[in-house]
């Protein structure tokens, strides 16, 4: 119980920051500008506390922490004083308006710069790219990468460490083949592989991309334990689960992973006899194989064994000084910034399943598991969710700020503001497109967790 307790309020912390931070954002700018602030809330619903200030603006902290919003006067609003006539929002220069909703994305944008500042100050811990092990019969292996190797750069893009590889990976998904630059470890000598992508798409149950390539990138061990089954497999059929052990293939002992990849390698259309361990038990079952290309870098069992990953012992701290660390925290945002909107643009075109777009569950369990690895961790969880929540903003939907700037490059075309009539019809239809798109992410969270 206390444990689901902290979770929730790591998530309801993390959320509360976000909003606050966005809102914030609206907030100073439109001070700034001298537009009167009715109401500043951090989340919907119920009031649970509220105080106002000497310029009168209500502050509230509201039941359901999946939002906020900052109310600004409007002149269409009735019984108001010919004193603050001039501080509503609609008074207001066309470019005055549009730097108060755009300061909402600006201030998650600056507040990752913020994170990413401290991050790098204090030191960012990373991760050299030496490749640990290949998965048989992947692309990886295809490519001829093997356990030792250190990737030098992907596309020609320097790559440090991992996190930067996977950052060029996951822009390059869809691309039909990536060039690798790789060293021998603390070799100076380079060589290119190529890895050939032509054949293969990026699944919705591959969230690794590394893995999706069939790079491991710790020290591990295999385990004969099945940790994933594909849902139409012969694995499945033959009633296999997750947890299963197998301990005999035709009556061998299996003593590692290894040996069962190479059988099943040369097994293909053909009947395999299997031991496993459930429970405590051993249970046979008769398995009749398939083609290995219906299960991509799968084999033809159609199942992934458990892998048990190990500290790396190629972890190194990057640290710089203040002022270094300000220009490489500005680098880093706006690489986060191109790689959010390609992931979107991909997400769009199917490159990348819409199964891999997330809510609220997502974020809950990034921040819960980020909290546990520590501070740093967290703050740079924290700084990428700042970044997308900015990102999502600046949609051109009615609701979100991009909407509504939408609506001020379409005022500034025709010289006059869109009718109250049509920005409520806008309203209504972008509302239930976005709380279907809310849906779906809460489906696909809903997914994962079985």
């Amino acid at each position: 119980m206390l444990h689901i307790l902290w979770n929730f309020i790591i998530f309801v912390i993390t959320l509360g920051v976000l909003i606050t931070i966005h809102e914030l954002g609206h907030f100073l700018v439109a001070r700034l500008i001298g537009v009167k602030v009715v109401r500043f809330s951090i989340g919907f619903g119920k009031k649970l506390f509220s105080f106002k200030d000497r310029q009168d603006t209500e502050y509230i902290i509201a039941l359901i922490p999946i939002g906020g919003y900052v109310k600004m006067l409007d002149e269409h609003e009735q019984n108001m004083s010919y004193q603050v006539f001039g501080q509503s929002f609609n008074k207001k220069t066309l470019s005055q308006r549009a730097a108060i909703i755009a300061a909402g994305p600006i201030a998650n944008f600056i507040f990752s710069i913020f994170i990413y500042w401290i991050v790098f100050s204090y030191g960012m811990p990373s991760i050299r790219p030496i490749i640990h092990g290949v998965v048989n019969g992947s692309i990886a292996e295809k490519a001829h990468l093997t356990s030792g190797m250190e990737v030098k750069a992907v596309d020609d893009v320097k790559t440090p460490d991992w996190n930067s590889v996977r950052m060029v990976l996951l822009k390059k998904i869809g691309n039909s083949e990536i060039t690798f630059t790789v060293s021998q470890f603390n070799k100076i000598q380079k060589e290119k592989k190529i890895l050939n992508l032509r054949r293969y798409h990026f699944k919705p149950k591959s969230k690794n991309v590394l893995l999706f390539l069939g790079i491991l990138s710790h020290r591990f061990k295999i385990q004969t334990t099945l940790a994933y089954i594909h849902p139409n497999s012969p694995a499945i059929r033959a009633g296999l689960k997750v947890g299963d052990k197998i301990v005999k293939v035709d009556g061998k002992l299996l003593t590692n992973w290894q040996l069962l990849a190479t059988i099943l390698k040369k097994s293909f259309d053909t009947n395999i006899e299997l031991e496993i361990e459930r429970s405590g038990k051993i249970i046979k079952k008769l398995v009749k194989l398939e083609k290995q290309s219906n299960y991509d870098n799968k084999n033809s069992l159609g199942v992934i064994p458990q892998i048990i990953i190990f500290p790396n012992q190629h972890t190194i701290i990057r640290k710089c000084g203040y002022f270094d660390a300000i220009y490489k925290a500005h680098v880093k945002v706006w690489q986060l910034i191109k790689l959010n909107v390609s992931i979107l643009r991909k997400l769009i075109t199917r490159d990348i399943a819409l199964n891999n777009f997330g809510g609220a569950i997502s974020i809950a369990k990034g921040a819960v598991l980020s909290a546990k690895y520590g501070l740093i961790y967290y703050l740079i969880f924290l700084a990428m969710i700042s970044i997308n929540i900015g990102i999502i903003n600046l949609f051109p939907l009615p609701v979100l700020d991009g909407g509504c700037l939408l609506f001020l490059i379409i005022e500034k075309i025709k010289g006059e503001s869109i009718s109250i009539r049509v920005k409520d019809f806008s309203y209504r239809i972008s509302l239930i497109l976005l709380v279907v798109l809310m849906g779906f992410a809460i489906f696909n969270d809903f997914s994962r967790l079985y």
